[in-house]
């Protein structure tokens, strides 16, 4: 709140929103909208302010630039060797994740989901195949689309979804998809405010390749005292990872 009140002026999403925030801290300020279609016509604006007086950069919600305009100005200031910092805030990211009880030491995050239902569709199966967790954005009247979409592609995968965080009428959402779409049907508030899914990455191929990486010199032991075939069929039994992948992988150690 110090730097604020210190500020020449701030730039904002929308000055509606700033003002509310800035009205209950009793800041009076000039504010300067910033949107993705307009920021270069801000940046041309303030430039010379850039140099040489505390200018703000703040979000609606959130933290700026985390699919909130901004990124144009830093990278501005960043190539005309403007100095910047920043003051870690709120983001919807990390708690999401927290609160998720998904495997979260690596992630993805992939931002607002696309605005057509193929362009969601070939974004969850891509995202689909990754290994880690992958997080992102959904709007309430694309989240039920969503999570049909998830349930036809991965309708195993666990999901956690949540809402309004640290709010009134915060809720986390768990299970499959299909679970979910059970659960948000209880109640229409359920479906209303923005989202962030967590999905689970593809276990199974990270298992594969886990068992790869871990059991190579153990194969080639096996390899020493068994025929490729008995070898196979050994690894088959104790990973249960399908007979066409071990047999390749063990033949690819043949020739190593």
């Amino acid at each position: 709140m110090d730097i604020i009140n210190k500020a020449d002026f701030i730039v904002c999403e929308n000055p509606k929103h700033s003002l509310k925030l800035l009205n209950n801290l009793g800041i009076k300020k000039k504010l300067i909208s910033l949107h993705d279609y307009n920021e270069q016509l801000v940046i041309n604006r303030i430039k010379d302010d850039l140099r040489n007086k505390l200018i703000v950069l703040i979000s609606d919600a959130g933290s700026p630039l985390i699919s909130d305009p901004g990124f144009k100005l830093i990278q501005y200031c960043i190539k005309e060797n403007i100095e910047i910092t920043t003051i870690p805030g709120p983001s919807a990211i990390i708690p999401a994740l927290q609160l998720s009880g998904l495997p979260i030491n690596e992630f993805y995050f992939a931002g607002f989901l696309a605005k057509t239902k193929k362009h969601i569709s070939d974004l969850i199966l891509n995202l689909s195949e990754l290994q880690k967790t992958s997080v992102f954005f959904v709007s309430s009247h694309k989240i039920i689309i969503t999570l049909e979409i998830i349930d036809k592609i991965v309708p195993k995968r666990r999901l956690s979804i949540s809402k309004e965080i640290t709010k009134k009428n915060e809720r986390v959402f768990r299970g499959t998809a299909k679970k979910i779409i059970d659960d948000m049907s209880e109640k229409s508030e359920n479906i209303k405010g923005e989202f962030v899914v967590v999905m689970e990455g593809n276990l199974a191929k990270k298992t594969d390749l886990e068992m790869v990486n871990v059991h190579d010199i153990e194969i080639k032991k096996l390899l020493s005292k068994f025929s490729l075939t008995e070898v196979v069929q050994i690894v088959h039994k104790l990973t249960r990872i399908k007979k066409n992948k071990v047999y390749k992988w063990v033949l690819s150690l043949t020739k190593s």
